[in-house]
């Protein structure tokens, strides 16, 4: 089989050519639409319950939130653990299913199970699923503040979470926005006990008229008035403080009595949860956190876009910094990084090949296998659902020393065919495709097997389970799938190449060996005499340097991970259980000073508490 499709490429050479130009172009219109990120998609199918039971202290939430919702969520097919938290008035589940699941389908069956517990929970208490995120999923930080104060912590937050945070969401690719610090806008009604008493009112009557302050209902239509369909418009909404001061609770002795005869109604704060600040001043903290699969970069772009668009529109006396942290800056620094890494490492082939070959033909066609193969590990990849990140482009990197070895081979054997051919008399020479053949498939066993031999080394990285394959597979795949489109490449395209490009007829300069080809032989000759004359001696000194190498090597630490310098750094405080946000946000505020004043901190910004 492979024998023929060698026959096939160098007989339809033009044809081999052009398919190969296909996949440099496939490749080249598909990369800039694959998603690039950190690192690969990490965390196993997860779904997020948030329970909000306003009231209730931790242990309460526990035993009457945590622990019913939980109970409902074990047996669901495919789970593999559930994790939970409770805190002050709040719940969350982690539930986590098992590698490859549907997030979809889990979703769904979450939902149902949790359908079924809804009516068992306390009085008030709001359970949701969060959307779905990854576990790379902050991918930026913005901050809303008032550099000039002439703005309070009331619109800071109602700017932030009633109008940036929506248009933040219409980005595509965006999951979550998470809004924390300022002060959570709400009407409220103060009471007064006094006007109750006076008349025979409860604290319930105003809470049940305010409820009723507030109505969405339609109102119908005409079906015919002049000839016209005419839609009739209810005015229940609320819109300002004197609509829910003018709502009606009960009529007494014949007048009506609204709730701001009995009740302060304003525009205030709600119970903080949490605080933020940028630089030392008080702030809004957005996070944005992306959905799954979807392209960092793209997002990061998208987000900046807008609020160019918006900075023009700002409200006079906001400021929104984008600077406060962007995956997206790490990203290209490591993507950057390893591309450079694999523009270095292709240009030192290109060198020793042309050091070696001594031929500006010989060099070009070897050097084909590098950006087709490159360009086939892409497309498979993308096809494979992989992002473009650090361990795929590691594993391109790696690959790139091995993607030319098959082609070498190739052209060095054809090369040195064809000018045995040339020497031979005009009645025995074979034609040059015959020659190209003949050499190509030659060498074709041991080529095979050599490449395959190579793949078989990455092959435990395929059989990985758990985080560690998910962030090793990559890695592998890239390197194997590679490495096989190399061998693919040195069966067709160099075949094809050689017949197009290559002399038949070398001249002498090209049919001798290259300089430093030369001056290796004669180095290696004499060494070569000196290892076989003490060759157990020197059998001797590369044992005691490989356990040496063994010893020392078990003695280095180890890690999962190496460190990353991202150009931040995320200082977690803990305080005991119980602590008041007002202590919490006095101690964070006092490291957040001192940070500022460290050399070569740029800026720093902080998220206490949790958001309302």
């Amino acid at each position: 089989m492979l024998k023929s499709l060698i026959r096939f490429s160098i007989d339809h050479a033009t044809l081999v050519l052009v398919l190969a130009g296909v996949l440099l172009g496939a490749a080249a219109y598909r990369l800039p639409r694959t998603p690039v990120d950190v690192f690969p998609e990490l965390n196993a199918p997860t779904v997020v319950i948030m329970a909000e039971a306003s009231g209730l202290a931790a242990d309460e939430v526990e035993q009457y939130v945590t622990f019913p919702i939980e109970a409902a969520v074990n047996g669901i097919p495919g789970l593999r653990r559930v994790r939970t938290s409770s805190a002050i008035g709040l719940s969350i589940a982690f539930v986590e299913f098992e590698w490859g699941e549907d997030i979809f389908l889990a979703r769904q069956m979450v939902s149902e199970r949790l359908d079924t517990v809804r009516e068992d929970l306390p009085p008030g208490t709001h359970a949701e699923m969060t959307p779905i995120t990854s576990i790379t999923g902050e991918i930026m930080l913005l901050a809303v503040s008032s550099p000039d104060g002439s703005v309070d912590d009331l619109n800071l937050r109602a700017y932030a979470e009633f109008d940036l945070r929506n248009r933040l969401l219409t980005v595509p690719g965006v999951a979550q926005v998470s809004v924390i610090g300022g002060e959570l806008p709400e009407y409220q009604v103060l009471v007064e006990q006094e006007q109750l008493r006076l008349y025979g009112l409860t604290v319930q009557d105003v809470v049940a008229a305010a409820r009723s302050a507030h109505s969405t209902l339609s109102a119908g239509y005409l079906p015919d008035v002049g000839h016209l369909e005419l839609p009739i418009r209810q005015s229940g909404r609320v819109r300002s403080v004197s609509d829910i001061e003018g709502t009606m609770v009960k009529i007494h002795q014949g007048a009506p009595v609204t709730i701001g005869q009995v009740a302060e109604v304003r525009l205030g704060p709600a119970l903080k949860r949490g605080t933020g600040s940028d630089g030392g001043r008080p702030a809004v903290i957005m996070t944005i956190k992306k959905a799954p699969g979807t392209n960092t970069l793209a997002i990061t772009a998208g987000v900046d876009a807008l609020l160019k668009d918006l900075e023009p529109n700002l409200p006079a006396g906001i400021h929104v910094n984008d600077e406060i942290f962007r995956q997206a800056d790490f990203i290209n620094l490591s993507v950057n990084n390893v591309v450079h890494a694999l523009r270095d490492a292709a240009i030192i082939v290109a060198l020793i090949l042309a050091l070696f070959l001594l031929s500006l033909r010989t060099t070009l066609v070897t050097l084909t296998a590098l950006p087709l193969s490159l360009a086939a590990g892409v497309l498979v990849l993308e096809y494979l659902g992989e992002t473009i990140n650090v361990m795929t482009l590691g594993g391109l990197a790696i690959a790139v020393g091995s993607l030319v070895d098959d082609a070498v081979i190739d052209v060095e054997n054809v090369f040195r065919r064809l000018k045995q051919n040339a020497r031979l008399p005009a009645s025995q020479q074979e034609s040059r495709r015959d020659t190209i053949f003949s050499a190509s498939n030659e060498i074709r066993p041991a080529m095979v097997f050599a490449t395959l031999i190579i793949g078989l080394v990455f092959a435990p990285l395929m059989f990985l389970e758990g985080i560690e394959g998910r962030f090793f597979r990559p890695l592998g795949i890239a390197f194997v799938v590679s490495l096989l489109a190399s061998l693919m490449v040195a069966l067709t395209v160099t075949p094809a190449l050689c017949s197009l490009l290559l002399n038949p007829n070398p001249d002498e300069a090209e049919a001798g060996d290259g300089f430093l080809v030369r001056i290796l032989k004669d180095l290696y000759e004499p060494l070569l005499r000196l290892a076989l004359r003490w060759r157990y001696l020197l059998m001797g000194a590369a044992a005691a340097a490989t356990a040496l190498t063994l010893w020392v090597g078990s003695t280095f630490g180890s890690s999962f991970l190496p460190e990353f310098n991202e150009g931040t750094f995320t200082v977690a405080l803990f305080a005991p259980p119980g602590t008041s946000l007002r202590a919490s946000d006095r101690l964070a505020s006092s490291v957040e000073q001192q940070l500022l004043q460290l050399e070569g901190v740029a800026s720093a910004s902080r998220r206490t508490g949790r958001s309302e």
